[in-house]
């Protein structure tokens, strides 16, 4: 739990949580007591809500206290933000349908009480609907609790940059981050409307309570522009700054780039743990542009770290501690070394000569079991290629699980080529049984996709077509690493089959699925992504499943190392890595070779994530590239390249 007191040097009260959903049932609890509260004096509780991502745990959590402590929701009102438009109500990308779906179908709110903005109206019939929002939010006695996220751009509702504080609810034009970060929901930017309807940021500040929610590393950098510097138009989440009750609950994630956070130093007396020397430290030597043992104490006294120079100095024995500390993340044999003996099967009578936790111990062969986690067909090779094939290389067995199937990820296109291929290959090599069947799978194929409207989901059959795409190219990256067939395993986790970007949550069968396969083949190590900042919240899940999983088997008794790399948005800053992989030009080589493989992601992918538009080799390569430079930087030994990973302390 937090620890529930804001965060100094914030102008908005800001409430750091270990995750999103701790966050989640804390602002539910807070809604549930003020409902509670309301009900008992026979009043009404007015809520203004939020779409997307960020309030689902929310909304979960809410359902839960209805349907498990009673919670009576049918004397709320609610207030939606905003909505696309035009945008039919039973349209997949619709508020109207979202809402319904998500919260609405599942508590007992009446369908009177419900208000969203209407993307239906002929547009000279906008301004008047509008101007009725306000006067109908008014006849309500106002919002008591409004629920926001917060976009890139650090809009609130759809308040994009340049929205005045004065502004009130009103159609509005998008801004191309935004579109951009919703093209994932409709399958693509193109699909995504240029307008919406939406609450005006003094609608919004007119509420009694605003709770603000952010989640993930993508978030923080905005966060900590709308809650610490002065309020401005460009960001008009920084209003909020102006509001007598709003609160900001983030994850660890999400409040990363606060000062409190990032350089605690800098807003009072610190606890100087190891850990928080190391940041600070390594963060110093980035800044002054130095190696770790070329810090002096002058370097220290400039940048707020006098107080880490008074207590732990001089400067040299703290530059030479962090640098020791760094040099033992360097870590060429990940899984430890396996003697020449060991790789034909004879065991060494000899400990390994390998570095940290993976160390061999005597009598053992050196040969360890690898069990690396994918969330999608290819986050593998993008993510840990190169450590992969060095396992390889160095002896060691590595299986993979794909956890889910990767299908909404697949160009309509590349559809068409792949059930065009199996068609004239069986006309070419088949029997007749089998053209005809061919033939008819083709014509259902090329019918649905020609009548497919943009953003419509896929049919079964197409969703079937697109998922052994991908299974194949990942057979395929598989095998430039070095890794057989039978050591692949395809989980097509529960959660995944939705058929669009919005997942539903964890099934119970998802975790069993994952703790069976971690018994059967009982790894030494396992791999996960801990790149939580995948703008379609499938690596978060994947990652929540597993970990849980991984808590069945451990109180089985059964134990391994996890560690936790990056994917293609973010990586471990310098200070957090715990074992940096070196990698070679020719692994580097073999590594974006592999994510060649992945063809349906070449070029241009479905959804590449933010504003970025890098190929993902292109990502994976600049950034294993950089992380080797920054390790030079530090004065640490220098590699062509590095990949990096973290321990998971759970």
């Amino acid at each position: 739990m937090a620890s529930l007191h804001p965060l100094p040097h914030t102008r908005v009260p800001a409430l750091p949580f270990p995750d999103a959903v701790a966050a989640s049932k804390y602002v539910a609890r807070e809604i549930d007591k003020l409902i509670r509260a309301r009900n008992a004096a026979g009043k009404s509780t007015i809520l203004g809500l939020a779409t997307g991502s960020t309030p689902v745990g929310l909304y979960r959590e809410i359902i839960r206290l209805h349907k498990e402590e009673g919670l009576d929701l049918s004397r709320v009102i609610t207030f939606n933000l905003d909505e696309y438009y035009p945008m039919p109500k039973e349209d997949p990308h619709s508020y109207f349908r979202w809402m319904h779906e998500t919260f609405f179908n599942h508590v007992n709110i009446p369908w009177g009480n419900i208000n969203i903005p209407d993307g239906t109206l002929p547009a000279d019939e906008v301004d008047e609907f509008c101007a009725g929002y306000e006067k109908k939010i008014k006849a309500a006695g106002g919002v008591d609790v409004q629920i926001l996220g917060i976009g890139r751009t650090g809009h609130i509702g759809f308040n994009e940059p340049g929205s005045p504080r004065n502004s009130r609810t009103r159609m509005v034009t998008l801004d191309s981050i935004t579109r951009r970060d919703a093209a994932s929901g409709f399958f693509g930017e193109e699909n995504v409307p240029n307008q919406a309807i939406t609450m005006g940021v003094a609608s919004i500040l007119d509420a009694r309570r605003v709770f603000l929610m952010a989640f993930g590393e993508h978030k923080s950098g905005i966060v900590a522009k709308a809650v610490e510097q002065p309020p401005t138009e460009a960001i008009s989440a920084s209003f909020l700054q102006e509001h007598p009750d709003a609160t900001v609950a983030l994850d660890e994630a999400a409040a990363a780039d606060l000062t409190a956070i990032k350089r605690p130093w800098e807003v009072g007396p610190c606890d100087w743990t190891p850990e928080l020397v190391r940041k600070a430290v390594v963060g110093l030597a980035r800044t002054a542009n130095k190696g770790l043992q070329k810090l002096n104490d002058y370097d220290f006294r400039e940048h707020h770290l006098y107080e880490l120079l008074r207590e732990k100095g001089p400067a040299e024995r703290i530059g030479e501690e962090v640098f020791h500390d760094r040099m033992a993340t360097i870590m060429p044999y990940p899984a430890g070394r396996v003697t020449g003996a060991s790789r034909h099967g004879i065991k060494s009578s000899s400990p390994s000569l390998g570095s940290g936790s993976s160390d061999v111990t005597p009598g053992d062969s050196g040969i360890k079991t690898i069990l690396v986690f994918s969330p999608h067909p290819d986050d593998d090779v993008i993510s840990m290629g190169g450590t992969i094939i060095r396992l390889i290389e160095q002896g060691h067995k590595v299986h993979v699980a794909y956890m889910t199937s990767g299908n909404i990820a697949v160009f309509d296109h590349d559809a068409r080529r792949f059930i065009d291929f199996v068609d004239e290959f069986l006309s070419a090599f088949g029997s007749a049984a089998e053209q005809s069947s061919a033939g008819t799978i083709k014509e259902r194929v090329d019918r649905f996709l020609d009548a497919k409207k943009p953003g419509q989901p896929d049919s079964p059959e197409v969703l079937k077509i697109k998922s052994l795409i991908r299974s194949t190219e990942a057979r395929a990256a598989a095998l430039a690493c070095g890794i057989p067939a039978e050591q692949l395993e395809f989980l097509d986790l529960r959660f995944y089959r939705t058929g669009t970007a919005a997942k539903d949550p964890i099934h119970p069968q998802d975790v069993a699925d994952i703790a069976e396969l971690l018994g059967r083949i009982q790894p030494a190590q396992i791999y996960v992504a801990g790149e939580m900042s995948d703008p379609h919240g499938t690596h978060r899940i994947c990652a929540e499943a597993i970990f849980s999983a991984v808590r069945q088997v451990r109180a089985k008794n059964q134990h391994f190392d996890v560690w936790l790399y990056r994917g293609a948005w973010e990586e471990w800053e310098p200070h957090e890595v715990e074992m940096a992989v070196p990698i070679s030009p020719d692994v580097l080589e073999r590594k974006k070779q592999a994510i060649f493989r992945h063809q349906s992601q070449k070029d241009k992918a479905m959804f590449p994530g933010g504003t970025d538009r890098r190929e993902f080799w292109q990502r994976a390569e600049d950034r294993n590239l950089a992380t080797a430079r920054i390790y030079d930087a530090l004065g640490l030994p220098e590699y062509y390249a590095l990949e990096a990973f973290v321990k998971w302390k759970g």
